[in-house]
Formats: C-alpha cells, structure tokens, sequence
C-alpha cells in the first residue's frame, strides 16, 4: 500500500498528489511513469512521475480526473492509500546538452513536460518553455517552470493569460529569431497540438521529442494496447517510450485508438461504476 501524504486541486479537475513511494523515488528518471491502481478490482491508470525526492522517499502525481479510474485516485484524502504503484517504467527521456531547447506544452501535458524541463536544464540546457491552455485557469506550474527555465511563454486560446492564441505561433517566432532558434524541441500536450508543433519543426529540420498516452493497460509491454506506430512500425508506448521522434509518429492513428473506450467511459461516468 503506498500512503497519499498530500492531494491538491491546482487546476480545474486536475490534482497534484503526494505519494510515499521511496522505492520509486530513488530509481525513477525524467520521462518514467507509474502504473497506479486505486484499490483491488480497479483500472489500473499510466501516470508519469511528476517529480521525486529521494531523501523523503516520495514521488509526485498530476492526475486528470477525467474517467473513472482517475475520479477514483483524485477522491482518495491525505492519509488514505493506494493499492498499487508499479514502477519506473518506460524508458527515461533522453538527455544531452543540445544547447537552446524549447519545451512546449499544453494543457495536463504540462505536467508530462515538467520533469522533462527539469532534467535539461539541469544538464546545463539552456530551457524555454512554452505553455498553452483554453483559459487562464487551466495553464499550470507557471512558476516552477520559471525556477530553472530560461524563459517561460504562456499563451491562451482566449487571451486571459499570456499572448492570445497557440503554442506554434510562440514556437515559430522563437525559431524564426536568431538569438532564440532551438536546436531541440520536447512537446508534450493533446494530439493536435503535438502534430502541430512537429509539423512546424519538420518545415525546419529541427529534432523533436514527444512523449505518447495511448491506452495502456499493464506497461510492461505484454497486452499490446499501448501500440502505435513510428517510422512504418510498430511499437509499445510502455517499453519503446513514452516518448519518441516526433516527425516519426503516426498521429492519426493514435488519435483513433484514444477515442476507442470514450462510449464506454461515458457509460462508467454516468452509472458511477
């Protein structure tokens, strides 16, 4: 059982939760998830370690409290437990001193992102971070990021936060300026927004690192149901990634295996099951 030591709303739906997990906060890497199940019977739900003390032996949750099995994490108060926390698992991100990196995140995928940021700028990247969100409530961890980031950029589709519009056009302006062209760029965020920003860095030639949520049942590769294709073939988001040459991925296809369960999880939502 792995105690919950603290749960917090930080944004519409989304909560950051503080589990003891001193196994897991030792051996985890930026990019590394956990497989999380909140009692006997229930689904179990990838969740990417936020962030990890490995002197307090914790580790840190984002949850989006969207279907079932994640109404049921985010309903669970300090003191209470977790049946299961299976993990590191998945291959960490990858990291090298490329020099101007840009990361760019939208929406829960900022969270995804954090750790990611976290880790380049500590191998001396020199980091900008891009965040997007509908509205000003949902654009998250602002001022952690700007702890150790160059730059941070906020954009929102309304304009009640940061510049009016998407992550691209703040992405393309930092390409299009000499002082600001990153030789890297990591996304984390929706499907669209993630094929959009490797659609722009394609017309650049510029590398680009995103990090996948297809459904995934167990992680560790035996179910298939993390499948997705990169490059023409098939490989398993839970053991190959998450996180993968952007300009490779197969999005449509990955968007059409994430909306195969949405019938059933309505019918989940509704019945309270």
């Amino acid at each position: 059982m792995f105690t919950v030591l603290r749960n917090e709303l930080i944004a519409p739906r989304l909560h950051r939760i503080l589990v003891l997990a001193p196994r897991i906060a030792t051996a985890r890497q930026a990019g590394q998830f956990v497989m999380v199940r909140a009692s006997e019977g229930e689904e179990r739900i990838p969740l990417t370690i936020g962030d990890a003390d490995s002197a307090q032996g914790t580790i840190t949750l984002f949850v989006q409290a969207i279907g079932a099995g994640t109404q049921k994490i985010v309903s669970l108060q300090p003191g209470s437990s977790l049946q299961d926390v299976a993990g590191p698992l998945g291959m960490p991100t990858e990291i090298e001193t490329w020099g101007r990196v840009v990361c760019v995140g939208g929406g829960v995928g900022t969270a995804v992102l954090y750790p990611m940021a976290k880790a380049l700028a500590a191998a001396g990247n020199s980091v900008t971070t891009i965040i997007g969100g509908r509205t000003k409530s949902l654009i998250i961890l602002a001022d952690e990021l700007a702890e150790f980031c160059q730059a941070v950029r906020i954009t929102t589709d309304d304009g009640s936060a940061g510049t009016k519009g998407f992550v691209t056009s703040e992405l393309k302006s930092l390409i299009e300026a000499p002082d600001s062209r990153p030789s890297t760029v990591f996304a984390v965020g929706p499907v669209p927004m993630m094929r959009a920003v490797t659609e722009l860095t394609r017309s650049y030639a510029i590398p680009t690192v995103v990090s996948l949520n297809p459904i995934m049942i167990d992680g560790t590769g035996m179910c298939g149901g993390c499948r997705v294709q990169i490059g023409g073939e098939a490989k398993f988001a839970c053991v190959d990634g998450p996180e993968f040459d952007g300009h490779l991925v197969d999005f449509e296809g990955l968007a059409k295996r994430l909306r195969m369960y949405e019938k059933h999880e309505e019918a989940c939502r509704l019945s309270g099951n």
